[in-house]
Formats: C-alpha cells, structure tokens, sequence
C-alpha cells in the first residue's frame, strides 16, 4: 500500500465532470489533491460520503486542494450520481480498476459476489504527488474524519 512520504502513483482515467473528458493526475496536478476513494455510487454510506466532503468542499478550496472522488463506476454512471447528489467536484471513474490496484485499496464483497471495487480511502498529494495523508479502511461502513482530512490539506498547501 501507499504510504505517506511515498510519491503517489501516476494514473490516466475518464474523469466525470458533467461531461466525459480525459484525466492524467500528473499532466492536471495544480497544487494539493485529495482522492476519495467509495466503493459505489447510489449506495447509503457513499452517498453520506460524497455529501460530506461536498459540504466541506469550501474548506479544501481554502487551502487551494483540489477534490477528486474516485471509483470503478463508469464515468457515466458516476456523471449521473453527481447530478443527483449536487456534487459540485469531479469524480474519477476506474473502471479497469488499475487506480485501485496502483494504491494497493481493492477490496470484495464475497457474500454479494461482487469483486475489485475501491475500500473506503483518503489521500492527500503535496504538490510535488508525495503523499502527505493517507487513510484506509477495510471496513466499507466507516467514513474518514472529516476535519482531518481538511486539516491535511491545509498542511499539503
């Protein structure tokens, strides 16, 4: 797994952001990143999630982070969540699950027979794409705390 003082890996993907446009994290990387990591859009505890941080949205602006959540849902799919849920910053749509094999977070759900989707994760990427935060669970009902993970991003800035 990434570590803190570790360099992020580098990925491109389909980042939904209203439209479908391409997305290399390196070539689009201005200033801090926060990537949160859901299992799947429309369910009752990623929804929570995403709600959070776009109710927090304004703190990692702040900061000058820039938001990204991110998952194996398609970026159509994940275009339509940010329609429902008025989520106001983009998603990364992994849908041949290489961001989550890169960040060592894929996790299944054996008893649904449901394989390769995100753990629940937070990182926080300096300028420079070294990781200065990381939180992971192996627990798909938990959720980051909130206010630290705002707090690393003012210190990533």
């Amino acid at each position: 797994m990434v570590e803190v003082g570790d360099s992020a890996p580098d990925f491109s993907a389909p980042l939904a952001n209203g439209d479908v446009e391409p997305f290399t994290l390196s070539e689009d990387l201005d200033g801090p990143v926060v990537l949160a990591f859901f299992p799947g859009a429309f369910t009752s505890v990623c929804t929570s999630e995403m709600n959070t941080l776009q109710d927090d949205l304004g703190r990692f602006e702040e900061s000058g982070a820039t938001l990204y959540g991110v998952s194996v849902d398609t970026p159509f799919a994940l275009n339509e969540f940010r329609e429902q849920e008025g989520l106001e910053f983009d998603l990364v749509s992994d849908t041949n699950k290489e961001i989550i094999a890169s960040y060592d977070v894929a996790m299944d759900f054996d008893d649904l027979g449901y394989h390769g989707v995100a753990k629940r994760a937070a990182f926080v990427l300096d300028g420079d794409r070294e990781i200065t935060y990381a939180w992971v669970s192996d627990d798909p009902g938990a959720e980051p705390d909130y206010d630290e993970l705002t707090e690393a991003a003012d210190e990533a800035a």
